[in-house]
C-alpha cells in the first residue's frame, strides 16, 4: 500500500506570469484529497489569433473531480479568477472567496449565463475545514482589494500559499498585511511558502500607495485643460487616489470604460469606496470647463477597445482631446505590450496630447514584492522549503537561489505540470502530468493544437487562396480557372489572380492522365503542388489552399 503525502501540482502560472492555477493534495496516490487555489487566464496575442482568453487546462484534476473539496481565491486579479466562470461548472466544487473578490466572480457568472455554482463569501481571515485541509486566509497587500493569504495545516504540517502580495507600510485603502499571523506561523514552524516571484529580480522594496496619491495630487493641480487618468481598473485604491487628487484640484471625475465601471461598482457594493465619491455622467462631463474635469480610463495596456485607444483614434462618442490636455499613464508596460502602447501614446501626441508616464513622474508602484519585502516575508515566515510561483522561468530560478540565502533548507522551482512531494522527505518532483492550454474562441472552448488555431496562425502569415475549376465527364475542363485570394502579395506581377498562377493550374490538371482526373483527390493535389511552386517563385511564402472541383454531367 502506498504511503500517503502531501503534494503541489501547478497547472498555470510557473513558467509564466499569468493564467494561475494550483493544486494541493493529501493522500496516497490512488486516494488523494484535493484543492484548488486559483484558476486564471491569460491574454491572447499576435500568436494567437482571434483568441481574447487563454486558460490552464485542468484535464488532469477533471478526472479526479470528486475528489476535489474546493476551489479557494486569493484576489480578483483576472489572472487569478478570469477562468473560474468558465472552467467552474466542469469541476462542480464549491468556491470560497472574500466578498469584493465574489462580488467580481458573481459578475462573470452573469456575463457567461453561469448558474448552479456553489459561491461561499467568506469573511477576511476565515478559517474552515475541507477534507484534510484546515485552511485559514491570512491579509496581505496587493494591487486590489482583500488580498489574502491562504494557509493550509495538514497532517503533515503547515504550507503558505502566499497568492499576490507587496509590504505596503502606507496603504492608501485596506489593511495593513498581518505580518503577526505569518510571524507565528514561523514561530511554530512554517514546513513550506509557495510564494509569488514576479519582482524578484528588482532591488530594494516596490513603494507605497499613499506616496503615489501625493505625487498624483500635486501632478494633477499642476495641469491645465483637460485630464485623462489610466491605471489597472482592478487598482480601486489608485482608482481612489485619483479620485481624490481630482477633488483636490477643482475636478470633477468622469469614468470610461466597462471594465472600470464593473469595477467601481462592486467596490460600491462591498463598502470598499470611501463615502464622498461622486462621478459625473459622460454625457455630462463634455459640457464641463475644461479645467474642471479629470476622465479615469481604461486601456492603460493599449487594449484596442478599451476607452482611451477610441479616445486616441477619435471615435469615442463622449470626449476628444486635443492641444492643451493630459493624459497620465498611472500604470507599467507590462512585458509584450509594448508595440500597442507605444502607438496608442504617439495617436495621442499627434493630438497635440501632453502624455506623462511612469518614466516621467513618479505616478506607479507595483503590486508584487521586490527583493527587500521577500527578505522580510522570510524573515518572518521562516519555511523549512522554499517554492515559487507567479513567474517565468527566469524569476522562478532566481528566487530559489535567493530563498536558501534567506534561511530557506530547501527549494524548488517548479514548472507547470511538475507534481511535487512536499511531505514527507520533500520536496522533491514524482511525476510530470499534462499541462497544457486551453482557448476561448469566441463562445467555444478549444485545445492547444485545434485545426481553427492552427489554420488561423498559417493564414496570418501567408494568407489563403481559393482555386475553383469546373471539369466535364471527360476529365476536361469545362470552364477558366478562377483564383481568389485573401491576405496574400497582390500586384500586377505577382497578384492571386495572376493568369500565370491560374495557367499553371490548368497546365497541372491536364498533364494528369484522365483515370486520376476523375479523382478529386489527385486533382486537388495537382492545384496544391502547382500553386506552391508558383508562390516560392514569385513571393516565397505559401497561402493556404483550398480548391474547389465541380463536375458537370456531360
Amino acid at each position: 500500500m502506498s504511503k500517503k503525502e502531501l503534494v503541489f501540482l501547478p497547472l498555470g502560472g510557473s513558467g509564466e506570469i499569468g493564467m494561475n492555477m494550483n493544486l494541493y493534495g493529501v493522500g496516497s496516490p490512488a486516494n488523494r484529497q484535493w484543492i484548488m487555489i486559483d484558476c486564471g487566464v491569460m491574454f491572447g496575442d499576435l500568436t494567437t489569433p482571434g483568441i481574447d482568453l487563454i486558460c490552464p487546462d485542468p484535464s488532469y484534476i477533471l478526472e479526479e473531480k470528486e475528489a476535489l473539496h474546493g476551489l479557494l481565491l486569493t484576489h480578483g486579479h483576472e489572472d487569478h479568477i478570469g477562468a473560474v466562470a468558465l472552467l467552474a461548472p466542469k469541476l462542480g466544487c464549491p468556491i470560497y472567496a472574500t466578498p469584493f473578490t465574489a462580488a467580481l466572480v458573481e459578475r462573470k457568472f452573469e456575463e457567461y449565463d453561469v448558474t448552479d455554482v456553489e459561491l461561499n463569501v467568506i469573511d477576511m481571515n476565515a478559517r474552515f475545514e475541507l477534507g484534510p485541509f484546515d485552511i485559514e486566509y491570512v491579509t496581505l497587500t496587493h494591487s486590489i482589494p482583500e488580498p489574502s493569504g491562504v494557509i493550509l495545516r495538514t497532517e503533515f504540517g503547515t504550507v503558505l500559499h502566499t497568492g499576490d502580495w507587496k509590504i505596503d507600510k502606507s496603504p492608501s485603502l485596506g489593511p495593513l498585511t498581518d505580518s503577526g499571523t505569518i510571524k507565528k506561523l514561523g514561530d511554530d514552524g512554517l514546513l513550506a511558502m509557495v510564494c509569488d516571484s514576479t519582482n524578484v529580480l528588482s532591488a530594494g522594496e516596490s513603494g507605497s500607495e499613499t506616496a503615489v496619491k501625493k505625487s498624483l495630487t500635486k501632478l494633477i493641480a499642476e495641469q491645465e485643460g483637460r485630464v485623462a487618468v489610466t491605471t489597472f481598473a482592478s487598482n480601486v485604491s489608485r482608482v481612489v487616489s485619483i479620485c481624490e487628487a481630482a477633488m483636490a484640484a477643482d475636478r470633477s471625475v468622469c469614468l470610461l470604460g466597462r471594465s472600470m465601471l464593473r469595477i467601481v461598482e462592486a467596490a460600491g457594493e462591498v463598502g470598499i469606496l470611501p463615502k464622498g465619491l461622486r462621478f459625473v455622467d459622460p454625457k455630462n462631463a463634455g459640457h464641463l470647463p475644461r479645467q474642471h474635469v479629470l476622465y479615469l480610463c481604461t486601456g492603460s495596456q493599449g487594449e484596442p477597445r478599451a476607452a482611451l485607444s477610441r479616445i486616441a483614434r477619435n471615435d469615442h462618442r463622449d470626449l476628444t482631446l486635443s492641444e492643451g490636455d493630459t493624459v497620465i499613464f498611472s500604470s507599467k508596460i507590462i512585458p509584450g505590450n509594448d508595440r500597442e502602447i507605444y502607438n496608442l501614446q504617439n495617436d495621442l501626441v499627434e493630438l497635440g496630447v501632453k502624455i506623462i508616464t511612469e518614466k516621467d513622474e513618479f505616478v506607479h508602484v507595483s503590486g508584487h514584492p521586490c527583493r527587500e519585502e521577500l527578505r522580510a516575508m522570510y524573515e518572518w515566515a521562516r519555511p523549512s522549503i522554499s517554492i515559487p510561483v507567479h513567474g517565468e522561468a527566469r524569476h522562478l530560478e532566481e528566487h530559489a537561489e535567493f530563498a536558501l540565502e534567506l534561511g530557506a533548507e530547501k527549494s524548488f522551482a517548479p514548472r507547470n505540470g511538475d507534481l511535487i512531494r512536499i511531505a514527507p522527505d520533500g520536496p522533491e518532483r514524482i511525476d510530470e502530468v499534462p499541462a497544457g492550454r486551453i482557448y476561448l474562441d469566441g463562445d467555444v472552448l478549444l485545445p492547444d493544437g485545434a485545426a481553427p488555431l492552427r489554420e488561423r496562425r498559417k493564414l496570418s502569415y501567408a494568407g489563403a487562396i481559393a482555386v475553383s475549376l469546373v471539369l466535364d465527364h471527360k476529365g476536361g475542363l469545362a470552364d477558366d480557372v478562377i483564383v481568389e485570394g485573401i491576405g496574400v502579395v497582390d500586384d500586377e506581377e505577382t497578384g492571386p489572380e495572376d493568369a500565370g498562377l491560374a495557367d499553371d493550374i490548368e497546365d497541372a490538371v491536364l498533364a494528369l492522365p484522365k483515370t486520376k482526373r476523375s479523382d478529386d483527390e489527385a486533382v486537388t493535389l495537382a492545384v496544391k503542388r502547382a500553386a506552391r511552386v508558383y508562390y516560392d517563385e514569385v513571393w516565397g511564402k505559401r497561402p493556404v489552399i483550398l480548391t474547389h472541383i465541380h463536375r458537370t454531367k456531360s
